[in-house]
């Protein structure tokens, strides 16, 4: 078997030189890049076009104008990627193992979801199951993705809590000059806003918002 290409993403360096040994010691694995955040996740992603993506969650955004929870920007750097990239083979290592991330995550396109109490062993399989085209997921991880009770199937889920703020005001018909001026932000920090949300739930237009809030009873008809 020819050696899996690895980026491995994660903002503590402690952290990724711990991964880094690991897998460099084993003979089918090589890490051929490093990242720190959403933004050098993408552009290293592009440059390099490794086999396997190994991506932590909690990392800042990409814009630090935007409101984040605490695994935004590793999200964003799955989306970015895989939007750039449908085949990319995306692995996550976070400590967050509760709802809504491992099933929305799935559903993005992710094909492997650990948390960062598994096992080294367990990594390196990871890694190879999924370089050779299959997945794979702590068995903590099945469970909630296989409980059809345990995670909404929301798209909106994937937004920040500011984010959601301004997709239901849009929904609402309220424009962007209008939502600035009654949250008490610029009105190009809004528009940025939009956009965010736009390209995480893959709308179009206006009319997209109004029709993904109403299935999504975020709004009523």
């Amino acid at each position: 078997m020819k050696t899996a290409k690895v980026l491995l993403v994660d903002d503590h360096d402690i952290v990724r030189a711990g991964f880094k040994q690991l897998l460099d010691s084993h003979p089918q694995i090589e890490i051929i890049a490093q990242a720190n955040n959403s933004h050098e996740a993408f552009q290293v992603y592009k440059k390099t076009h490794p086999d396997v993506v190994i991506m932590d969650l909690s990392m800042p955004a990409d814009s630090e104008s935007l409101d984040s929870n605490g695994a935004q920007g590793g999200i964003e750097a799955i989306q970015r990627i895989l939007q750039y990239d449908s085949n990319a083979k995306v692995i996550v290592l976070t400590v967050w193992e509760s709802n809504p991330y491992p099933k929305n995550l799935v559903k993005l396109g992710v094909k492997g979801y650990l948390t960062k109490r598994c096992a080294p062993e367990e990594l390196v399989q990871a890694v190879l199951a999924v370089y050779l085209g299959g997945n794979h997921f702590s068995e903590s991880i099945k469970a909630i993705i296989n409980d059809g009770d345990a995670v909404e199937d929301n798209p909106v889920n994937l937004l920040t809590k500011r984010e959601i703020e301004i997709f239901t005001l849009l929904a609402e018909g309220q424009t962007a000059t209008q939502i600035a001026d009654s949250i008490f932000l610029s009105h190009k920090t809004v528009h940025a806003h939009r956009a965010n949300i736009m390209r995480k739930l893959s709308l179009s237009n206006n009319s997209d918002i109004v029709h993904l809030a109403i299935r999504h009873g975020v709004v009523k008809p």
